[in-house]
C-alpha cells in the first residue's frame, strides 16, 4: 500500500543525502548518480566527499556537521541556490557505540542524541519551510530496528533511533495533506564502518549496496516504513506486539544464546 507519493523517473531529481561519505549514504549516492539524479552530498569529511564526487557524474559536495545548526542552514541555502528546489532529502548522519549499564557514559549518550536526533531536527528546521511551500518533495529519516523496542547494550543508540521513528510518524500525519512524502528507514545489520565495531553476532548482515537498492525500491513504491533484510526485520516487527512479560523473557533468551554462541 502506497502511503507516500511514488518517486520515480530519477533522472534530474534533486536529492540531498546527509551522511554520504561512507556506508549506506555513499552507496545511495553512487546508485542515484547512475540513475541520473542530481545529488548534493553532505558529511563532516570534506576529503571523502570530494573524492566521492570526483567519481560521480551529477554530484556536488556540501560538507557540514549536522550538530552545527547554522552550518546546516547555510548548506541548504547553497543547495537551493544551485538547484532551485528539492525532491528528496535522506537523513543518514548518525553515530553509534555499544553501551551497557556497566559502561554508562553521559558524554557518549549526549553525543549520540546530538548527532542522531538533534542533527535531524537541525535539517528539518532548514528544509520544512521549503517543502511546505513547494507542496511536493520527500524527507526520509534513517532510524534502525534498534528503535523498535529496548535492547541490551543500547542505552543511547536505541532511544535516539526510537525517537526518529516517532518523529517520522508525526511528520507523516501532517505533511501528507501538503503532498509531501515522509518515510522512515529501519535497517537491520548493514556492513558499514560503524557496525564493524560490534562485538556480537550480526545475523543476516547485508551490504550497503543492497540496503541502498532496497531503499530506492521503497521510495518508488511510496512506502512509509522501509525495513530490511525482511528475514530479520519482520520478526523484530512482530516483537513489538508482545506484552512485556513475554518480550523481556524472549530477548533475554536470545541475547544469552547469542553471547554463548559468540564465545
Amino acid at each position: 500500500m502506497s502511503l507516500n507519493p511514488k518517486l520515480k523517473d530519477w533522472k534530474s531529481k534533486r536529492i540531498w543525502i546527509v551522511g554520504a561519505s561512507s556506508g549506506i549514504g555513499e552507496a545511495l549516492a553512487r546508485q542515484f548518480d547512475a540513475l541520473g539524479a542530481h545529488c548534493m552530498l553532505s558529511a563532516r569529511s570534506k576529503d571523502k566527499l570530494h573524492t566521492l564526487c570526483a567519481e560521480l557524474t551529477h554530484a556536488h559536495a556540501l560538507p557540514l556537521d549536522v550538530t552545527d545548526e547554522q552550518a546546516v542552514k547555510g548548506a541548504f541555502r547553497n543547495l537551493l541556490e544551485q538547484c532551485g528546489g528539492i525532491d528528496l532529502i535522506v537523513l543518514l548522519a548518525g553515530t553509534y557505540s555499544e553501551m551497557s549499564v556497566k559502561s554508562f557514559n553521559l558524554a557518549a549518550v549526549k553525543k549520540q542524541i546530538d548527532v542522531n536526533l538533534n542533527g535531524t531536527m537541525h535539517v528539518l528546521d532548514a528544509v520544512l519551510p521549503t517543502l511546505i511551500q513547494q507542496h511536493y518533495g520527500h524527507v526520509s529519516l534513517v532510524s534502525s530496528v534498534a528503535g523498535y523496542r529496548g535492547l541490551p547494550n543500547s542505552l543511547a543508540y536505541g532511544p535516539s533511533k526510537a525517537a526518529l521513528i516517532n518523529l517520522a510518524e508525526a511528520l507523516h500525519l501532517e505533511m501528507k495533506r501538503m503532498n509531501v512524502g515522509v518515510s522512515v528507514v529501519n535497517p537491520g545489520f548493514v556492513d558499514t564502518p560503524l557496525t564493524r565495531t560490534n562485538t556480537f553476532p550480526m545475523p543476516f548482515l547485508m551490504t550497503a549496496g543492497k540496503a541502498a537498492q532496497d531503499m530506492i525500491k521503497g521510495y518508488e513504491k511510496g512506502q512509509f516504513e522501509l525495513h530490511f533484510p525482511k528475514k530479520f526485520t519482520c520478526g523484530l516487527r512482530l516483537l513489538r506486539l508482545l506484552p512485556y512479560c513475554l518480550y523481556f523473557r524472549l530477548v533475554k533468551k536470545i541475547t544469552q544464546s547469542s553471547t554463548e554462541h559468540a564465545q
